[in-house]
């Protein structure tokens, strides 16, 4: 009999159940877009030097929304010819004096640089002359990586750098 009884229970109370999912109050049904649209800004490209640059087939710079980025800056004139040879603090000052002048196109300063890379094929040398970089990173330096590298593009180049950059709107 309580074996009956137990059954008979189970089965009103699976009744009891479905009887009330089906006469449930509807819940509202919020809409989703199907689509957004991200905004994004159109990439805006600057040459330091436009024909060398289109001879050795790069962009110096690109800036997309509040981004920027900055190709490799070495030691070198407007006609490609290495400047100061075998001296690593004026190779080094002369690549943050053009990493100045594109940060300056797009009005950053280096105090928006993020992260900057350094290339060098003498490392001892370069260490050497990193105080000169406690001249424009006067808040904080950015995130950074050093690497010694056999060569670079011209020979008697000594030091590559390249930054990203970031400017709130």
């Amino acid at each position: 009999m309580t074996k009956i009884l137990s059954v008979a229970t189970a089965f009103l109370l699976a009744a009891t159940f479905f009887s009330a999912c089906k006469n449930s109050i509807p819940l509202p049904v919020t809409q989703v877009p199907t689509s957004t649209k991200t905004v994004i800004d159109p990439p805006e490209y600057f040459n330091l030097r436009p024909a060398l640059e289109h001879e050795y087939g790069y962009t110096h710079a690109v800036k997309i929304s509040n981004e920027l980025k900055i190709s490799g800056a070495v030691s070198m004139d407007n006609s490609g010819k290495l400047v100061a040879p075998g001296n690593m603090e004026q190779q080094m000052k002369n690549c943050y004096s053009d990493l100045g002048k594109i940060l300056e196109h797009y009005g950053y300063t280096f105090d928006d640089v993020y992260a900057e890379n350094i290339y060098t094929t003498d490392m001892a040398a370069m260490e050497k002359a990193l105080s000169f970089r406690s001249t424009i990173y006067t808040k904080q330096f950015p995130t950074g990586t050093w690497l010694g590298v056999k060569e670079l593009a011209v020979p008697g180049q000594l030091i590559e750098i390249d930054m990203e950059a970031h400017k709130s709107k």
